[in-house]
């Protein structure tokens, strides 16, 4: 992209005279006696207001310069640069179309048209204006990445990929194409590529933050959580207030259980963003793994009045209440959950599990049936549905639900027992000690648990052979 350098011109002005050019100027300019200035004077002129952000004060050198020299290509093209700098894009065109008319094959103009091009999201006639340059110089660096970027912004990241390669060839220390090729290989998932690029990045810009930064969030996403922190640990060193980068190391912190840290990251955020409601959602679940559970319900009650349609803090914030024994504050929660995820089987699940707690054995069996609805090879769920139609007496309807549970999993050894339980209750005891003896093969460590939870299985003649002797004991006789 074209900038405003003193370099551009065969004798700049130096610093003590440029200042006082720019005093002399700005003094016509107040008595309203400004002189004449040649044209390389007005362009020493508009490149100090341009390197010190004054840039309706370098409009105004450049429009005073076109007023002498409207054929001017390359003042038009500064006029342009100034004018998208000041995001008056619509107007940046058409000073560059006024270049273009005078000179049709300039690059720089073409590439500057582009950019604005691609900043109104017009993309297809940015890429139209890259292609020009291309078949102009096909190896011109600049329009291969502006090229790269377009076509990135246009989803075609394999596409983004080879024009970027093609600018790293010819630039193997441009630290931005390394940074967009890294960008556009974790889109496409390859991860390793995306980890290689960021690192080329940083082999040339050690201090950038923001690769540190990408690469940690695509080592996140291989599971490489150590690493991903380290990364994270990079890019705050350099910048401690970069509170994405704060809450992504207490997401990966949090992946690997190390709550504690992780809630240190997230306040962090806290201290230089306001709280939004994914992080306090996030330090709700830490303080869940930690069991400190008032905490974690106060932080999920914040995350739902900041953002009162986050189905998963409403269903947080339900776990936790039911955790807590507060079965009637957690059922409005999960309700509001489902409101906004109707299908979401989990949110049935605990729902169904909170409705048990609270006795309400009618409403639990109803979420129960949706849960297996939605999720009908969910073998969990068919073993909660069976123990709650046993425990309401439909003893017909448990057993089925049991026996869907084991052909789902034929290795449920729970499945196995309260099957075995409910048969026998059903005095159906051949079918019963066929699940026993099926259980314990598989666990045979379950006989004294089922021994104590189950002691009329263990005394009945038909069965307590099953059991063996008492630990510690004699075999029963």
């Amino acid at each position: 992209m074209f900038d405003f350098e003193f370099g551009d011109y065969d004798d700049p002005t130096s610093g003590d005279a440029l200042r006082q050019l720019i005093d002399a100027y700005e003094e016509g300019r107040r008595t309203g006696s400004v002189g004449f200035y040649d044209s390389e004077t007005l362009e020493d002129i508009a490149t100090f207001y341009f390197e010190e952000g004054r840039l309706e004060d370098a409009l105004e050198v450049i429009d005073r310069l076109l007023a002498a020299q409207p054929y001017s290509s390359a003042a038009w093209l500064r006029r342009g640069v100034l004018l998208n700098h000041l995001e008056r894009h619509t107007e940046a065109l058409d000073a560059y179309d006024r270049a273009l008319a005078l000179n049709p094959a300039d690059a720089e103009t073409l590439i500057n048209r582009g950019i604005t091009l691609d900043t109104l999201d017009r993309l297809d006639e940015a890429l139209g204006a890259y292609y020009a340059v291309l078949d102009l110089d096909p190896l011109n660096e600049d329009a291969l990445f502006n090229l790269g970027i377009a076509l990135e912004k246009k989803g075609d990241y394999a596409q983004a990929i080879g024009v970027l390669g093609e600018c790293a060839d010819l630039a193997q220390d441009h630290p931005e194409v390394w940074y967009e090729l890294g960008y556009c290989y974790d889109q496409l998932g390859r991860f390793d590529d995306a980890i290689a690029a960021y690192d080329k990045q940083i082999d040339l810009e050690p201090y950038s933050e923001n690769a540190w930064y990408n690469r940690g969030i695509v080592l996140n996403q291989l599971g490489r959580y150590a690493d991903a922190v380290e990364s994270y640990e990079f890019a705050l060193a350099i910048r401690d207030e970069f509170a994405s980068a704060w809450y992504n190391k207490g997401n990966a912190l949090a992946n690997l259980s190390r709550p504690r840290e992780a809630i240190e990251a997230y306040l962090k955020v806290l201290a230089y963003e306001d709280g939004d409601a994914a992080t306090f959602y996030n330090l709700g679940l830490a303080y869940e793994d930690l069991g400190e559970l008032p905490t974690a319900i106060d932080y999920l009650r914040r995350s739902v009045q900041v953002d009162p349609l986050y189905a998963d803090a409403w269903y947080g914030l339900g776990c936790c209440l039911d955790a807590e024994n507060a079965h009637d504050e957690a059922l409005p929660c999960f309700a509001k959950a489902l409101e906004l995820r109707p299908e979401a089987g989990e949110f049935w699940q605990a729902r169904a599990d909170t409705e048990y707690n609270a006795g309400r054995l009618t409403d639990s069996l109803r979420s129960y049936a949706r849960v297996v609805q939605l999720e009908p090879h969910n073998a969990d769920a068919w073993l909660d549905l069976a123990d709650t139609q046993y425990d309401a007496g439909a003893y017909a309807e448990a057993l089925a639900s049991y026996d869907r549970a084991l052909a789902l999993d034929a290795r449920s050894v729970d499945a196995l027992l309260r099957r075995a339980h409910l048969l026998f209750t059903l005095d159906r005891r051949a079918e019963a000690i066929d699940s026993l003896r099926r259980a314990f093969e598989l666990d045979p460590a379950k006989r004294e648990e089922v021994r104590r939870a189950y002691p009329e299985l263990a005394s009945d003649s038909q069965s307590r052979h099953l059991f063996g002797p008492l630990e510690g004991g004699k075999p029963r006789s």
